[in-house]
């Protein structure tokens, strides 16, 4: 009995060492098996690369080998005995495998067919100016260019006027009521200085396309009776559209003259120089207006045309004859205007010869008009009656228009439709007129 244990004892180890051997080589094939699947899943959904899986297979059977040789040699030998190698499950590839032959073809690739293919974007158009900002990309925009129509109020305006009238040197404030005081006109009317001659704004007009920098012009432009500057010069008569319409390198300065009255009365434009200094004045303006203080030169230097409408003939008149700056007039266009001061306007056309002067007339003016023509005439200077022609220095044109053509619309319609749009253009046509014309004129 007592020697029967030790026996006993020694078939139970010999179970347990055999059965921890089978153990391992189990938790072994189940590694040998594992591995493979672990690099599969990894590839997430790719297709197999050969040659990896053929190392890793290889790298596999050699762990496993040498795992097996240690733990048991009797197994590994039977597994060299089998052919079970690697050389044997893996064969190497031959020559012929790995290159084609005479009759196949070999395609050629490119380092470039195995770079990432990006796809072509658009680049923006980039603007020429950028501004400070947390995100330095951001281009600026430049906010387009628009017309500038503006109204002004300046000292050198017409009115308020307190001096005296020429043509009787009375005060021009001739009548008093109270404390307030007024003016009565030449059919007897009384229009009240509070009323009618306190307004001192300018109407200013700027093109989009103007160009301070270019050959320009500015036109003054003298309303008639019974106008005001935001209702009939801006909206009724449209100057500030016929002068953005004719394309032409021009300005427009319109004082505001009697505030909706009959009365044609210059105020300060009677007075020696009072043109000039409204002009000096002007530049000022024009320069803050549109952006650029040092266009005052330019603009105290540009040359003028001057357009009167109507009882604007006053105006024109005594700014042309004490105005003080005639010499930078280009020309004068009167529509409708000849109602007097014919002696003025002949003198300034004979010492002027540089310049152009144009009269469109009605039936009420055709009288004066033809015994300016006369006295024209008479000293030696030629007079034209159509505007078909160009317009040149020293031109004199007057044209009759039918009874078809309205004196109230006649800003609008005279010989042609939108006159001084026309006016304009046909100045740029002519360089010795120092107009440059900047932009296409529309179709208006």
């Amino acid at each position: 009995m007592v020697g029967a244990v030790p026996k006993l004892r020694a078939d139970i180890r010999a179970d347990r060492t055999l059965s921890d051997a089978r153990g391992r080589a189990l938790r072994i094939g189940l590694i040998s098996a594992l591995v493979p699947l672990s690099l599969t899943l990894v590839q997430c959904g790719k297709a197999p690369d050969p040659a990896a899986l053929a190392a890793n297979s290889q790298a596999n059977v050699q762990v496993v080998n040498q795992v097996v040789a240690k733990t048991n040699p009797q197994a590994a030998k039977q597994q060299v005995a089998s052919g079970d190698t690697f050389e044997d499950r893996f064969p190497a590839p031959q020559f012929r495998e790995r290159f084609p032959s005479a009759s196949e073809g070999f395609l050629q690739r490119q380092m470039s067919d195995f770079s990432p293919k990006r796809a072509v974007q658009q680049q923006p158009e980039q603007a020429p100016y950028k501004v400070a900002s947390l995100a330095p990309q951001v281009p600026y925009q430049r906010p387009p260019r628009e017309d500038l129509t503006t109204l002004v109020s300046m000292k050198s305006s017409a009115f308020p006027y307190f001096g005296n009238n020429p043509a009787s040197e009375a005060p021009f404030l001739n009548i008093a009521k109270g404390d307030r005081r007024g003016h009565r006109s030449y059919s007897g009317r009384v229009y009240w200085q509070d009323e009618t001659y306190s307004d001192s704004r300018v109407l200013m007009h700027v093109p989009e396309h103007f160009d301070v920098r270019k050959p320009g012009v500015i036109v003054v432009f003298f309303h008639g009776n019974g106008a005001t500057l935001e209702r009939d010069v801006r909206d009724r008569q449209l100057v500030p559209q016929q002068i953005t319409d004719s394309g032409a390198n021009a300005v427009l300065l319109a004082p505001q003259m009697a505030v909706d009255a009959a009365d044609s009365s210059a105020g300060k434009f009677w007075q020696p120089g009072g043109f000039k200094r409204f002009l000096e004045e002007s530049a000022n303006h024009l320069a803050r207006v549109t952006g650029d203080p040092n266009s005052v030169r330019a603009f105290a230097n540009m040359p003028i045309v001057i357009v009167g409408y109507s009882g604007g003939f006053l105006p024109t008149a005594w700014s042309l004859e004490v105005g003080g700056i005639s010499d930078r007039v280009r020309g004068v266009v009167l529509l409708d205007a000849v109602y007097g001061e014919m002696d003025k306007f002949a003198s300034w056309i004979e010492s002027h010869r540089s310049s152009f002067f144009v009269s469109s007339y009605t039936r009420y003016t055709a009288r004066r008009d033809r015994e300016l023509m006369s006295t024209l005439r008479q000293k030696g200077i030629s007079v034209s009656e159509d505007m078909d022609g160009p317009l040149r220095p020293g031109s004199v044109v007057f044209v009759e228009t039918g009874d078809g053509i309205t004196h109230r619309d006649y800003v609008n319609r005279a010989w042609t439709q939108y006159p001084l749009k026309d006016v304009l253009v046909k100045m740029s046509a002519t360089p010795a007129l120092a107009l440059t014309r900047v932009a296409a004129a529309s179709s208006r």
